[in-house]
């Protein structure tokens, strides 16, 4: 295993198949309508590109208790799928019969009848080539919009808020929480260590975050209802920004990094591809000679793409490797993915740090949980 392939902590372009599982907790009584609903969803999900198959289990213990899992080509046209309009809609009827879900991706490592060899490589068998290591860390965000013209009264409220408490229990503990602005866009993104699921509701059962959360609600673009299971599931799937590739540096002084969020916004239907080509940038400048960059998360769904980046010093320090266009005609390469590339290619560096200014967030609060004691 390479030092490079260490650093890469999670991706979703590795070209491995895909695993996912979703797990049910069934309201009692409601089995019919559950079966029902289910064969809408996989007459529907048959015909996405990238989908293999799919099962239907039930618990020999517990008769509430289902699991369906489905296979993929890979990750990327399952995250198209998962986090398209279409897919809300047609898992809607799944609401009213579950009391509880949980969703787990796994990329296929190993298989009975394919041997593994150094040599082994996803393309020829789907398979992820070597196992990742990881930090414990899962890294997730949010985005929505809020009304323009209200842009400054939201972010002094964002501002504004006190943190819960970071233990969620023996295993879970929010790590850090990082809010950004870019015009009436929100981003926030959050490290857990442990358990994400757990991790989310412990912040939405927090007095000090509904306060916020109730405070922002007339500014939404999206009108949501918090005291609605439902209004609120659909606001928060609709919101949720995936991290699809991390790749960490070596160990600098946290004291040297400064955060910032970089926005990008595809053009229709290339927001899969961008975020692949910032991937492939940060992992081929993690061993460079003077990369800035000390880790790198690219969050993204649809055609929003967001590069979460450590910077070592100014983020202009290096402009091109800070945008992720570091390389021959990589500028023009990304041009040609964002939606307002027409607008021209940046060439030179002072072309590449405009550029740069213009895709960085404002950042409204960075916050890291202090070490346990």
């Amino acid at each position: 295993m390479t030092t490079l392939s260490e650093r890469i902590s999670q991706s979703a372009f590795d070209g491995s198949r895909l695993r996912v599982i979703l797990l049910l907790d069934l309201h009692d009584g409601a089995q019919k309508q559950f079966l029902e609903a289910y064969e809408h969803m996989r007459n529907q999900v048959a015909s996405v590109p990238g989908h293999i198959n799919d099962q239907l289990c039930q618990s020999i213990e517990n008769p509430s208790q289902w699991l369906i899992t489905s296979e993929w080509e890979s990750a990327p046209p399952f995250l198209a799928w998962v986090n398209s309009e279409e897919h809300v809609e047609t898992v809607q009827p799944l609401h009213s019969c579950v009391r509880d879900t949980r969703s787990l991706r796994f990329s296929v490592l190993r298989e009975t009848g394919a041997p593994f060899t150094e040599s082994f490589a996803p393309s020829k068998g789907g398979l992820q080539a070597a196992p990742r290591v990881g930090d414990g860390v899962v890294r997730h965000a949010l985005t929505f919009t809020v009304k323009p013209g209200t842009e400054e009264k939201v972010a002094k409220i964002l501002a504004g808020y006190t943190s819960p408490s970071a233990r969620v229990d023996d295993d879970t503990r929010l790590r850090r929480t990082s809010l950004f602005m870019h015009g009436n866009r929100v981003v926030r993104a959050i490290e857990v260590q442990g358990d994400l699921m757990a991790a989310l509701r412990h912040v939405a059962r927090q007095p000090e975050v509904r306060a916020v959360e109730d405070a922002i609600n007339p500014y939404l673009e999206q009108d949501r209802d918090l005291d609605d299971p439902n209004s609120a599931r659909l606001f928060f799937t609709r919101a949720a920004l995936p991290a699809v590739h991390h790749v960490s540096g070596d160990g600098v002084d946290t004291d040297e990094v400064n955060r910032h969020a970089l926005f990008y916004q595809a053009k229709e239907g290339c927001g899969m591809a961008l975020a692949r080509m910032l991937a492939k940038q940060d992992e081929a400048a993690a061993d460079s000679p003077g990369n800035p960059i000390a880790g790198s998360t690219v969050f993204q769904r649809d055609d929003i793409v967001v590069r979460l980046v450590d910077v070592i010093g100014p983020l202009d320090g290096h402009p091109a490797m800070a945008l992720g266009v570091a390389g021959d005609r990589k500028a023009a390469c990304l041009a040609k993915l964002l939606a307002d590339g027409d607008e021209g290619v940046p060439t030179t560096d002072a072309e590449i740090s405009r550029f740069l200014a213009r895709s960085d967030m404002q950042l409204i609060t960075d916050r890291s949980a202090p070490p346990e004691s």
